[in-house]
């Protein structure tokens, strides 16, 4: 692995162009997918600083797969993110949280060996009120034989991830990213239009400060799941005290636990029996770059990129953070997480 410091000046194309050499056998390819998605980062940025200047705050007239109301910059940042990648003769197929189907690769473009699967815009509820937002993403190979991407290909594990990351549109813009071998950030300079490595080698605590869950499902939990949430405000005297700060941004509260230590918790409920949030475009992703930065990432029952997908949108509960705080909800909640983290192949 390349050693740079947060002080060197190290664009994200210089970077990966420098972990790629370290790789003989690597063809690009992964490489290309993760330049076209950096420019769609900065695209999608520069619609978010101008959403309320440019009229594209707010919500459609239609619904996504899920049954939500779209919000305008949903549409937009996906149709970004689907024209940055299809052209490029790295990816086979996509699959979009606001897509209902696989989206296949244009008739009269090369398909590669990549499938794509997106979250374009991550908490797009909150953009009439200013909170950060983001984009999440996952990278696995092909597994088909036919040139074209097929529903297998997606329905895999999220063990089987090759690259796996996150933008957070918020004061500044930063793009975080896994390839298997550590975590990496890169802040948005907007004067010279370069992501520059500005948090190298991130590591999350082993306990955090912080809990992430919305108080307001707290009637429709399990009793199991109540006395965790006590159990992490230190009110059955087991622990000290976490302090809760929830955005309801996934992104922005992963973000902020990602570096700071602490539990993001979206538990299955009466309402929500399967969980809300989205195994393939969500959890799978953050739950690798997760791992890769030292913590884990449970469903409460078992390890998140351990679960074999049947549905593309699948949902699922969701405990992610630092270790030592995900392991205090696997033994309330279920069995311990597995300490072997297999590195991704390119």
């Amino acid at each position: 692995m390349v050693k740079h410091t947060a002080t060197s000046v190290v664009t994200i194309d210089r970077y990966i162009i420098e972990e790629e050499k370290l790789h003989p056998e690597a063809t690009g390819e992964l490489s290309g997918i993760l330049y076209d998605l950096a420019l769609a980062a900065k695209m999608i940025a520069n619609k978010v600083r101008s959403a309320g200047l440019a009229d594209i705050l707010g919500a459609t007239e239609d619904t996504n797969v899920q049954g939500e109301i779209q919000q305008k910059l949903d549409v937009i940042a996906n149709e970004i993110i689907i024209k940055a990648v299809d052209h490029g003769g790295r990816l086979c197929a996509m699959a979009s949280e606001e897509e209902p189907d696989i989206i296949q690769i244009p008739d009269n473009f090369k398909c590669g060996k990549y499938c794509l699967l997106f979250d374009p815009l991550d908490g797009s509820s909150n953009i009439d009120v200013n909170v950060p937002v983001g984009t999440i993403f996952s990278v696995v190979k092909k597994i088909t034989r036919g040139t074209r991407g097929e529903m297998e290909d997606m329905l895999q594990p999220g063990r089987r991830q090759v690259a796996a990351g996150y933008v957070i549109y918020g004061a500044s813009t930063m793009l975080v990213y896994t390839t298997g071998r550590g975590v990496h950030g890169f802040t948005l300079d907007p004067s010279i239009g370069e992501f520059l490595l500005s948090h190298p080698h991130i590591r999350v605590p082993n306990s955090g400060r912080y809990l992430s869950v919305n108080d307001s499902y707290e009637r429709l939990w399990s009793d199991d799941v109540r006395a965790l949430m006590r159990r992490y405000r230190g009110l059955d005297g087991q622990r000290a005290a976490m302090n809760v700060r929830y955005v309801g941004s996934l992104v922005a509260d992963f973000h902020r636990n990602l570096l700071g230590g602490g539990l993001f918790a979206y538990p299955s409920n009466t309402k929500n029996v399967k969980g809300k949030l989205r195994l393939l475009y969500e959890a799978n992703p953050l739950a690798f770059i997760v791992e890769q930065a030292g913590g884990a990432a449970t469903s409460g029952d078992m390890r998140i990129l351990d679960i074999e997908p049947t549905d593309l949108h699948q949902r699922t509960p969701l405990y992610i953070g630092s270790k030592g705080d995900v392991d205090i909800a696997l033994s309330m909640l279920g069995k311990p997480v597995v300490d072997e983290i297999p590195l991704a192949a390119r």
